[in-house]
């Protein structure tokens, strides 16, 4: 097969693989950025590899950076863009499941695509349009088929981070998984637990965003593999429901986190525990409590100023958009961010007094200027009070003569 017009990506990176080429060493175009021409996506990253080795690689090109040397990838710097580019090479041994034990560096490219995950990604392009496809992967991507290249047993046992990969892909593509390639995650699903969570985090979350995230959903559970997830076990129930609940993708990482939280019908604790134990930032987890408060609210048809000052204007969105895929919102979110702009502030920074202005006034340092303050932001919030200094200065002497 060969493809006529190649994207103007490949086009930029052709001097790289002219170098290669001159110097008497074979350079493809390799893996995603292949497949995604041939399905008409986007492509990302254009990764090349070649039958020269990384210090003849290094010698014919004045900007690299060893970003990988020790298994053969040299980024190669062209006139501000990056090409990783890495020597045909096998690998045996994976002790931990997941990196090769030992590398060896060849001049096949057969041998080099023959340790790939799938055959979709194991296609080589030449740089005038000819694709080289020794495991049959074009057939696969006419199918919308996922297929591990040679045993899949094998391919899992080497890298068990491959089966996450495939759930994934089967989202993004809406492609469904070869038998034999399901029957291999069914075996070593167990292998999962020796991955750091942190990758697992990243395949799992781009499945979630994928298009057709239902198609990833079926294998994760049909296979058992959530079941090796952390703390997934005991919402297999829950997890079935969002599988036939999920419309389409979700627009971001705090909203597949929301969703899976809301789902689960987690505590603000229990949605701390969870997400630390998948490694996730603080920010996107203070992010996921605040956006799951507001699902409920939401779904509770009960929204109020307060709500909405506490949710904000970046989360209002994505605990709307999780609400609808859970069932269905009785707001827009234009109405939700409508109503939220609205609001006389909408930080406890834009309230017109400050602690200073409440000492001034006589009112003594400690606790009760704290709660002066929280007063009159939750008053300013719901309208009982206009955010103007004189008035806030008296609601505020009156709420702590009341408290006295």
């Amino acid at each position: 097969m060969r493809i006529e017009t190649l994207p103007e990506e490949f086009i930029k990176a052709q001097p790289i693989i002219d170098t290669i080429e001159a110097a008497g060493y074979e350079a493809y175009y390799v893996g995603g950025s292949v497949r995604d021409t041939l399905l008409g996506l986007p492509i990302h990253d254009v990764d090349i590899a070649t039958s020269a080795y990384p210090e003849e690689v290094k010698s014919l090109f004045k900007r690299t950076v060893d970003t990988g040397i020790e298994h053969g990838t040299v980024m190669i710097l062209d006139h501000g863009t990056g090409y990783e580019t890495t020597t045909f090479r096998t690998e045996s041994g994976y002790q931990d499941y997941r990196r090769p034990d030992s590398v060896k560096f060849v001049r096949s490219l057969k041998e080099d695509l023959n340790r790939r995950d799938f055959t979709i990604n194991a296609l080589a392009l030449k740089t005038d349009g000819t694709i080289i496809d020794y495991f049959d992967g074009l057939s696969d991507l006419k199918a919308h088929r996922i297929r591990a290249v040679g045993d899949p047993e094998k391919r899992f046992n080497e890298d068990a981070l491959r089966m996450m990969r495939a759930v994934r892909f089967a989202s993004q593509l809406n492609f469904t998984i070869d038998p034999e390639t399901i029957t291999g995650i069914k075996h070593h699903g167990s292998l999962l637990t020796k991955i750091a969570v942190e990758r697992i985090h990243v395949e799992f979350v781009k499945m979630l965003l994928g298009q057709w995230p239902a198609m990833g959903l079926d294998v994760f559970m049909d296979t058992g593999l959530y079941q090796y997830c952390p703390d997934f076990k005991p919402y297999k129930d829950q997890l079935e429901q969002l599988r036939l609940q999920l419309k389409s993708g979700l627009s971001s990482e705090t909203a597949v986190w929301t969703i899976l939280c809301a789902v689960f019908g987690l505590s603000s604790k229990q949605v701390n525990r969870l997400l630390k134990d998948w490694k996730s930032a603080n920010q996107l987890i203070d992010d996921v409590q605040v956006a799951v408060k507001a699902v409920k609210a939401i779904s509770e048809h009960s929204v109020d100023a307060w709500l909405l000052y506490q949710t904000g204007s970046e989360l209002l969105p994505i605990a709307n958009e999780v609400a609808n895929q859970l069932g269905e919102s009785p707001y827009a979110t234009a109405t939700l961010l409508a109503q939220y702009d609205e609001l006389q502030i909408h930080s406890k920074k834009a309230l017109a007094i400050t602690g200073q202005d409440l000492m001034s006034a006589g009112i003594k340092p400690g606790p009760q200027l704290g709660q002066a303050l929280n007063y009159l932001e939750r008053q300013v919030v719901e309208g009982q009070l206009k955010n103007q200094n004189n008035m806030l200065l008296s609601a505020a002497i009156k709420y702590l003569n009341e408290k006295a």
